[in-house]
Order: structure tokens, then sequence, then C-alpha cells
């Protein structure tokens, strides 16, 4: 009896032990940063680097803990026109091999950047094209297969800003550094005041951060000199998803998604972003206020209550504080329409190409750098449907295109897009298509951005080809 007795001691003791510590892991694993900040940091601006003579210079360097373009940390924000013809010279200064990604940009798959475009340490990478999409915010970053979280986390990433004639004949601010603001938003972590790359127990979608920098600023603020300014969002976290708004839901105008600037402004108060999204908005103030931009607890929709408290569901993070002046200089109105969409209509639509996200796979196979999974043909409009089968959320990034969502119709979602949420039981209907650039040997990418389900496996690859090109790979329906 006495030993019966003991026994069920134990088990009980181990109960209690496990329901303590799952308890520590759930409360471990809620973060929020909100009326915690004292904005005491102004916000950085990333230099400005335009091409000379066409060229970019781009170097890849090493920090103490951080690695960064021509510098420790992050790069520069690359500007461009549409029509410029430029060259990238990128030159890797780390000790191993990396790539870089044009993410959102139209160019030939062989200047793409993906994981076949290697740059070994020592070596530069000199790719080249002729810039032919919409005025957009774009962003750079590493591609190496099983080391994109890595990379990307250390701080390789920056912004990339392609001007049109159309932009620039709206009234807009566009006052690079004033009232026109990139905002490089990235969860990290640090342990005695160096960056660290430890991970939770629990993480169904990838390294979380208690900390957020904003162009590698930490308790950020901006000086605001204007009535309007536009902020230039873009999510570089590796895995978190941020549900971007202001304190006291102060309303603002979208105006621009992924792919470029909407049709018309889109007057919201909340705009959701998952990794490698962007958005561009345009928020009013008063003289003398002080206006927090501000990450709420995001939509995370049917994923359940355990994975959503994991995948950041719960957490919510003042991101960046506006102080405003005494006295501003009157902006302009946002104007109530914008630009026509440069986009495929659906009824042209001569193929649809199903994609079913698993936890770790599309269409049940893991990334195989020597397989071909699709071949799509050039200049035919096609609708992609992506199904998130599995219970947590994902979302789709296509390399080359950009593409217009058909289903679901959020305010959000009215743009061009090249990166789309994609929740547990929803599918992402799309319209898209491939042109200019055909190459049956070159591969482009479709993949999950939360970076860690891209590097264990939740990426495809596919080539754009010429009619009745007979390369290998791929299905359709």
């Amino acid at each position: 009896m006495r030993i019966l007795t003991r026994a069920l001691l134990a088990v009980l003791c181990l109960l209690a032990l496990l329901v303590a510590g799952a308890a520590l892991l759930w409360a471990q694993a809620t973060t929020s940063t909100v009326g915690d900040l004292a904005f005491a940091n102004e916000l950085r601006i990333p230099p400005l680097l335009e091409p000379s003579d066409g060229i970019f210079e781009l170097e890849m360097q090493e920090g103490r803990t951080t690695w960064g373009f021509n510098g420790p940390y992050l790069g520069p924000t690359l500007r461009a026109s549409r029509g410029d013809r430029v060259e990238m010279r990128v030159r890797n200064e780390l000790p191993e091999s990396s790539t870089v990604h044009w993410h959102g940009m139209h160019l030939p798959a062989a200047a793409d950047g993906g994981p076949h475009q290697m740059i070994e340490p020592g070596d530069t990478w000199r790719p080249s094209w002729t810039i032919d999409q919409p005025a957009a915010t774009l962003w750079y970053h590493p591609h190496p297969h099983g080391r994109t979280e890595d990379h990307v986390y250390r701080g390789l990433a920056g912004m990339f800003i392609v001007d049109d004639p159309r932009e620039r004949a709206l009234a807009l601010p566009r006052r690079y550094g004033v009232d026109d603001v990139p905002v490089i938003v990235q969860d990290v972590r640090f342990d005695d005041g160096e960056l660290s790359e430890s991970q939770g127990l629990i993480s169904p979608i990838g390294r979380m951060g208690d900390e957020i920098l904003v162009n590698g600023t930490s308790d950020p603020h901006l000086v605001v000199t204007t009535t309007r300014v536009r902020l230039r969002l873009l999510n570089a976290s590796t895995a978190r998803i941020y549900a971007f708004g202001f304190a006291g839901e102060r309303e603002f105008d979208l105006i621009a998604t992924d792919g470029g600037l909407l049709a018309a402004p889109q007057r919201l108060t909340r705009v959701q972003l998952s990794p490698g999204e962007r958005a561009e908005v345009v928020v009013e103030v008063e003289p003398g206020e002080d206006v927090v931009l501000r990450s709420f607890e995001p939509d995370l929709g049917d994923t359940d209550a355990f994975n959503a408290h994991f995948a950041g569901g719960d957490d919510s993070f003042d991101i960046l504080e506006l102080r405003a002046g005494e006295e501003l200089d009157a902006s302009p109105p946002v104007p109530a329409a914008l630009v026509a969409q440069e986009a495929p209509a659906a009824a042209a639509a001569t193929e649809v190409r199903r994609f079913e996200l698993g936890s770790r796979d599309i269409n049940g196979l893991q990334m195989d750098m020597d397989r071909i999974d699709q071949r799509v043909p050039i200049d035919e409009t096609e609708i992609w449907e992506i199904h998130n089968r599995a219970g947590i959320p994902h979302n789709f990034h296509v390399h080359d295109t950009r593409f217009l969502v058909l289903e679901p119709k959020r305010p959000a979602l009215g743009g061009l897009k090249d990166t789309v949420q994609v929740l547990p039981g929803e599918t992402v209907r799309v319209v898209t298509r491939f042109s200019d650039y055909s190459d049956p040997a070159t591969p482009y990418m479709f993949h999950c951005h939360l970076l860690q389900h891209e590097d264990r496996g939740m990426m495809g690859q596919f080539v754009v080809v010429e009619p009745g090109d007979d390369a290998a790979g791929g299905h359709h329906e």
C-alpha cells in the first residue's frame, strides 16, 4: 500500500511539475511592450544609395554579432526609376556564402538572387537588368537554401524604392527621411547586449523576438515637421506577423501594397503584414501631438489557441512614436484617385494551379534544388490557388511577378502583391502573368516567407518557358 501511495505521489508531483512548466512556458510566450517604452532614441534613417552610372555597390559585412550591407547592420535604401538600367555589384565579405534576392522585383531568373546564385566569401556578383514595373516599396535580403532565417535575422536587409512618372505626378509626401520615411520592423532578442539567436522550446512559426527594432533603432521616435507623413512599412521579421495601427484607433490612408500604389486610398485603422509584406500609409498629425504606431494582437484566423499563442497571437508592441512639432508645414490631402492597376484580367486565365501548404511542405513535397516543380508558359494569364491545410499560419511569396488577389476580398488586399498571408483553412486565389523573361534552365522560387518554414522545405521551383519548350518538371490542373 505504501509503495502504491508513494508511486501515486510521485506521479502527482510529476504532473504538478509539468503543469507548472507549461504555465511558465505559456506566460513567457506572451509579449507586450504597450505603454512601456520611453521612445528615447531618434529613429535612424537608412542612408539613400542611388546608382553611380547605373551601378549600385553593396558589400555584405560582419559586425560584432550582426551582419549588414555597407555597414554592420541592415543596409542602405536603394532607389531607382522605371526604365533605368541597373547593375548590382555585391561583394561578400562574410565568413560564409550567401545570396541577395531583390524581393518584389521583375527581372531575369539569373539575376533574381535565389539559392542558385550563391556568392562565395571574397567573391563579387554582378547581376543587371532594366527596371520595368510601377513605383513601389521593395526590399532586398539573402536567400541561401536552409540558412535564410539566420542571415536575415542577423540584419541582412534593406529597402529598395522604385519610382515612376505616375507616382511623381501625385500630391503625395516624397521627401525621403522627412515626410516619406522607411519603417523596417524586426523583432529580435538580446542577451547581455548582444543579438541572441535563441529560440523558444515551442515555436510553430520560427524565431520570435521580444524587442522591436525599427531601422535598427530600439525605443524609437520620429520628429515630424509636416501635417501628413508617409510611412513605408516593411515587415522584415523572419516569422512574426504584425497588425499595424495607431493608438486611439486613429485612421490612416493605405495608399500602396507590395506591388505599388492602389487605385484609390483605403481609409483604415489596421493593416496586417506577414513577413516580407509591405504597405505605404499616410497619417495626419496635429501640431504638438505625439502619435504612437502600434502592432496590435494579430488575427491568425482559425489557428487553434495553443499554436496561436506561441505564434504571437496574443502579442502587442509599441513600434514608433511620431512627435509633431509645434509648427508644421502643411501637406496636401491624399488624392482621391491614385493609379490604374497593371494587372491581368482573371477572365483571360488559361490555367489554374493549386498549391497545398502543409506544415513543412508544398503539394506534399519539400524543396529539392535539383527538381523543377512547375513549368509556366510566358505571357499566359493564370489563376493560382493557395490553400493552407496546416493548423498554423503561413504566407506565400512568388518571385518575379506581382499578382492581384481575387479571394478573399479585403481592403488591404486590393492592390498588387507578391506576398500574401494564408491562414489555416484559408484558400487564397490570385491572378498573375509572367512576361518578358523565359529561361528553361534557371528557376524562380515560390515559398512560405516565414523563413524557418522556407528553410525546412516549404519552397518550390518554377521555370518560365516559351510555347512548346519541353523543359522537365511540374504539374498543374
